[in-house]
């Protein structure tokens, strides 16, 4: 990836969704390719999605979002077409690729709808849109990416937004944070736990929340039993709450932009079901989507590159994640095989 700024289209990159039942099993094949997970545990995992009809709301809601970017850079008269490609799902990154060489782009900028920093929700979305340009040969468009925003100004007002409309709801509540759980030696390499608690922390800071009413917890774990992951998982912190005596907890799954099917079924199915077990009052939090807010923020990371504009707006205490990431960052965490 180069660090130009003569763009001529977008790339909006997402992990994708199936939208039917016979989608389901390729998807998480997709997903799980070369992770030797078992077939049990796929279909353990297709059981989920089916409870839903086998359609995630992923692929729609990002429709959604790119309806609402292209309004939005509009009306900066930032006059960009925007492409859309995903890592697991169709639209797939290859075809989109081939798409934006057809139509004649040769520099894009990818904005990818992760906003925190490790293997899966960076470094990796890099290499498959490396992968991406390989298969279309030499006319492949250059492609740079956006920064990682977790502590961007509009996401943390989004989020922050979301949390208090729960909280209202709520009432007198404790506040757990979600992420995506990552294995541990995956989460050594990068600084994934250190982003969520600071974007948890801003939010609580707007909405005035203790910093003893809150804490940043994770879900949807997978991978093979013996390997440690990172915790508490959520369910088990509800359980320690209830032995707390704590009454009312809302749920801010702030690891996902969208409400991806581990969001429907981990949290508004499983944890719950468990808070209707536990006596516990649970609202959770509405994802940013496409809070105005979080659309502005895209815009301003387009225009960051676009346009040239030495700031990088932060709030917190943490710096700017970088425009370029470093060669050896976020690495996978997997052994690196030889020969």
């Amino acid at each position: 990836m180069t660090g130009g700024r003569d763009y001529d289209a977008i790339l909006l990159v997402s992990f994708g969704g199936p939208e039917a039942r016979q989608d389901v099993l390729p998807f998480l094949e997709n997903v799980t390719r070369g992770r030797q997970v078992p077939r049990e545990r796929l279909l353990e995992v297709a059981e989920h999605y089916y409870r839903f009809d086998g359609v995630s709301p992923l692929n729609a809601q990002v429709r959604e979002l790119r309806e609402a970017l292209v309004a939005h850079l509009a009306s900066r008269e930032i006059d960009l077409p925007v492409y859309w490609g995903n890592r697991n799902w169709e639209p797939l990154l290859p075809d989109t690729m081939a798409e934006m060489v057809a139509g004649g782009v040769k520099n894009a900028l990818a904005v990818v709808l992760a906003g925190y920093s490790s293997y899966s929700s960076c470094r990796q979305y890099r290499e498959d849109i490396e992968a991406a340009r390989q298969s279309v040969g030499e006319l492949a468009p250059t492609v740079d990416k956006v920064r990682a925003f977790f502590n961007h100004p509009g996401f943390v007002s989004a989020t922050a937004e979301c949390l208090q409309t729960a909280l209202d709801e709520a009432g007198d509540a404790h506040v757990a944070f979600t992420a995506h759980s990552l294995p541990a030696s995956m989460a050594t390499g990068c600084d994934y736990e250190l982003q969520l608690n600071e974007t948890a922390r801003l939010a609580c800071k707007e909405c005035g929340v203790p910093d003893d009413r809150w804490q940043v917890v994770y879900q949807s774990r997978s991978g093979r039993p013996q390997d440690p992951w990172l915790e508490p998982d959520i369910l088990d912190h509800m359980r320690l709450l209830d032995q707390r005596g704590v009454t009312a907890l809302v749920v801010h799954p702030i690891g996902f932009l969208s409400d991806h099917l581990e969001v429907l079924f981990d949290l508004d199915v499983e944890a719950s079901e468990l808070a209707d077990e536990l006596g516990m009052k649970f609202v959770r939090a509405a994802t940013v989507g496409v809070h105005p807010a979080f659309v502005g923020m895209l815009g301003d990371l387009i225009a960051e590159r676009c346009l040239d504009q030495p700031e990088r707006r932060v709030v917190g205490e943490l710096p700017a994640c970088l425009d370029v990431c470093r060669v050896d960052c976020c690495p996978s965490g997997r052994p690196v095989r030889s020969g």
